[in-house]
């Protein structure tokens, strides 16, 4: 068993990839007076968050993200959990991207260990959150977080916004109060704009900003910027003050690389299916 030490220092995020294994999760953004419980991050290109949790200590998560978990802590999945409170809390975090059900992970002993490890190359980041310090992130950039922190649609100054920024780009909402941490894609680029500076940046790279900054939807200027360039429609204006974290890897764009290397058959695409599907298929091979 191993033992970590208490993640209490403040201090800002870490900048560039972890250096090396068993780094504690002791970077915060804004820490205030929370005190942290026994965390760290391990690893560099796919880093894993792992915990050590005390009696009646609990992470929640999106259904699915679990890695692994000690004998200790026990597993509720319901609609209720971060901020789910109601239908209208449901839909509110469904609506931002997130899952309908949510997973509690509640320790019964000392000790407990849990995981979650991140679904691509990239960073894990800290941010703490309280009504003075709330944030946006990307529709998949949850990862975990504590008990009191609450997920919802971020909708900022506009409809358009929250949906028309893209290929279906939305952004969540956290408030609250505890610690979250956040699954950031690629390399991390963390910049602090200032009061009225405004950087346009892909909808893709924009992994999380201060509820502080503000947002909106642009579009390419220029007609054949927009025909012919190739990046797409549109832009995603943020203007400061604040702190913004960029992301270089946008899954959308990973999916587009690999795209092209992905087996296809148009032919029966509609037949193959499911079990009966599959069965069809494997008639129709015969006949061939």
């Amino acid at each position: 068993m191993y033992t970590l030490d208490l993640a209490r220092s403040p201090g800002l995020p870490q900048r560039g990839r972890q250096k090396h294994n068993d780094r504690l999760s002791n970077d915060r953004e804004n820490s205030g007076a929370f005190v942290q419980m026994q965390s760290r991050i391990t690893g560099t290109t796919m880093p894993v968050l792992e915990f050590l949790l005390e009696p009646n200590e609990s992470i929640i998560s999106e259904a699915g993200e679990l890695s692994w978990m000690g004998s200790a802590v026990q597993m509720t999945t319901h609609t209720q959990f971060a901020g789910g409170g109601g239908l209208f809390g449901v839909l509110k975090r469904v609506a931002g991207g997130g899952s309908i059900f949510m997973t509690e992970y509640r320790s019964l002993g000392a000790g407990a260990e849990l995981a979650f490890a991140t679904k691509l190359p990239g960073h894990i980041v800290p941010v703490d959150v309280s009504p003075a310090h709330e944030y946006m992130i990307h529709r998949h950039g949850f990862l975990c977080a504590t008990s009191q922190i609450q997920i919802s649609v971020g909708f900022q100054q506009s409809l358009g916004a929250g949906i028309f920024g893209g290929d279906g780009f939305l952004l969540q909402r956290l408030t609250g109060q505890g610690t979250a941490w956040l699954e950031l894609s690629g390399e991390l680029v963390i910049r602090d704009l200032q009061p009225g500076e405004t950087l346009r940046v892909h909808p893709g790279h924009v992994g999380a900003f201060q509820s502080s900054v503000s947002f909106q939807i642009t579009t390419v200027p220029g007609i054949k910027n927009m025909i012919f360039g190739g990046d797409g429609i549109f832009l995603a204006s943020l203007t400061g003050p604040g702190r913004i974290w960029l992301q270089t890897l946008p899954i959308a764009k990973l999916a587009h690389a690999l795209a092209q290397y992905m087996p296809h058959d148009n032919g029966r695409h509609t037949v193959e299916g499911g079990v009966v599907g599959g069965i069809v298929g494997s008639i129709l091979d015969g006949m061939k």
